[in-house]
Order: structure tokens, then C-alpha cells, then sequence
């Protein structure tokens, strides 16, 4: 039995997000996409015209199952606060640094893409600014709520929240170690207080 194209196409992203997520994305080429897949170089272009349109559903595929995370752990129960705490315990898990997979493509490509593709950047933006609006309404539920007392703008604080998240990561890389995940959360209680 043949399999749908949607699934095939979903297969390709999903294997060379695996592959990017280890070695980055200018170090993993069209032959090493193709070959994991297990499907040939014509079924690539079938699906994506060029490797920049790839690298762009990519990223898109990347936000679009992220941001669905997100949704569900920001909208569970407890106090705003706690669902907070809760979303960066899950990036602690998720981000640390002996897992190989479900790295944060932000934190692995962004640098990289960003310098390479304006479309590719474009998606960066508009995923992370996603990302941040979350975090924001959830801290404007919190302060509503009274579990966040910080009265900080949401959107400013939700965006210094990502930044040391985000920061915690790529030194969580750097040192090989989780102690950066650590002072990010205890800095993300004081801010929340």
C-alpha cells in the first residue's frame, strides 16, 4: 500500500529534524536527507523545490507541533504561575543536554539560518513571537489571578522569561551540564515572585 503524500513529505521533515537537531543545518545535506528517509533524491523536490523551501517547512513543522506543547501546558490546571513553572520544568527535560532529540530548533539553527535565509528568519520571528505571546497571556492570567505579583508589562516580561530560557539552553550546551536550567528557574521565580 502506497503511503499518502502528506505522510511521506511529514516523514522527511520529522528525519532531517533529527539529523539538524545533531549536527546543525548547513552540515546535513540533500544525500544524507534523502538517505535516512529512505526515499529517493525526486521525492525531495516533489515535496520542497529547494533546500531553503525545505529548511522553511521545517521550521514551520518545528513551531506548529511546539506551539500545540505549549498550548496544552499553559492551559492546564492550577494557578497561572504554577503552569508557568510547569512549561519550564518541561523545557528542562526537554532541553537538556543528554537527550538527542526534541531539542529546540530556535536555539539550534536560529543563529545559523538567520545569517543564511531571510524567509528562514522570517519563520524564526514569527514562531517566537508566538511562543512569547503564550508566555505573556499566561502571565497576564497570573496577575489577574494574583498568583504572578510582578507587575511588569506581560509582554516584556514574557520576552525576558525566553531570553533567559533561551540563554539557559545554549550555555546548558556549552558546558554540558544542567546547572544553567537551574539558575533559570530560580531566577523565573524571583521574577514571578
Amino acid at each position: 500500500m502506497k503511503k499518502p503524500a502528506q505522510d511521506t513529505r511529514q516523514h522527511i521533515l520529522e528525519v532531517a529534524r533529527a539529523l539538524m537537531t545533531g549536527k546543525g543545518y548547513t552540515a546535513v545535506g540533500l544525500a544524507e536527507v534523502v538517505a535516512a528517509a529512505g526515499v529517493p533524491k525526486g521525492s525531495f523536490y516533489y515535496y520542497f523545490k529547494s533546500k531553503e523551501e525545505f529548511g522553511q517547512a521545517l521550521l514551520e513543522n518545528y513551531f506548529s507541533a511546539y506551539l500545540a506543547q505549549i498550548d496544552g501546558l499553559l492551559g492546564g490546571a492550577g494557578t497561572a504561575k504554577q503552569r508557568l513553572m510547569a512549561y519550564f520544568q518541561h523545557w528542562t527535560t526537554t532541553q537538556g543536554i543528554d537527550l538527542p532529540v526534541d531539542k529546540c530548533l530556535v536555539v539550534k539553527l536560529g543563529p545559523e539560518v538567520c545569517d543564511l535565509s531571510e524567509d528562514m528568519r522570517l519563520v524564526l520571528r514569527q514562531g517566537t513571537d508566538a511562543v512569547i505571546a503564550r508566555i505573556a497571556h499566561c502571565i497576564v492570567q497570573g496577575q489577574a489571578d494574583g498568583s504572578i505579583a510582578n507587575a511588569t508589562a506581560a509582554p516584556v516580561l514574557a520576552e525576558s522569561l525566553y531570553q533567559l530560557w533561551l540563554g539557559a539552553s545554549l550555555l546548558g550546551k556549552v558546558n554540558k551540564h544542567g546547572a544553567p536550567f537551574e539558575t533559570a528557574r530560580l531566577t523565573t521565580q524571583q521574577l514571578l515572585r
